[in-house]
């Protein structure tokens, strides 16, 4: 009985694992995220290569007289996964622009190494929403080491095809 037990629960936990894990290979994810530091908010694209990578972008850009722009590579490493989300650590590397009030300018760079999470809803699998904290090496006026952290409702959010 115990044997017929312990074969029921290994069928059952392989079959719910994989009914209801996000499959996201090769999609790509378009959305919006606010991860520059130069306070735009950005167009944002990501690709799951594999289970374990993914990488992706982000560009933003305002033509206003207080605008600027900014664009950067972010690289994912999943290191654990759930039905509906997975934790990853990253690397953004940015390039931003902001313009000063006086009509000078502001260029410089953007370093993130973050830990986050994406997960989505049920029902809902072509959603998916980030957050993520960890330690930002920026520049614009002067060189920053800061601690950065996103929510999920102000980190980013992607529409996967």
């Amino acid at each position: 009985m115990a044997k017929i037990m312990m074969k029921l629960f290994i069928a059952l936990s392989i079959t719910c694992t994989s009914a209801f894990a996000t499959e996201r290979i090769g999609r790509l994810g378009v959305g919006v995220s606010n991860q520059l530091k130069n306070d735009l908010t950005s167009l944002s694209f990501k690709i799951q290569k594999s289970r374990s990578f993914a990488f992706g972008g982000l560009l933003n850009i305002d033509t206003s007289d207080t605008g600027g722009w900014g664009a950067g590579l972010k690289f994912y490493k999943n290191v654990f996964e759930e039905p509906q989300a997975n934790f990853y650590f990253s690397f953004l590397g940015a390039l931003t622009n902001r313009k000063l009030s006086n009509g000078n300018e502001e260029s410089g760079f953007q370093i993130d190494l973050t830990g986050g999470s994406e997960f989505s809803f049920t029902g809902l699998q072509s959603i998916g929403v980030s957050f993520e904290t960890g330690i930002s090496f920026n520049k614009m006026d002067e060189f920053a080491v800061q601690t950065t952290g996103s929510a999920f409702i102000f980190g980013s959010i992607h529409f996967y095809l």
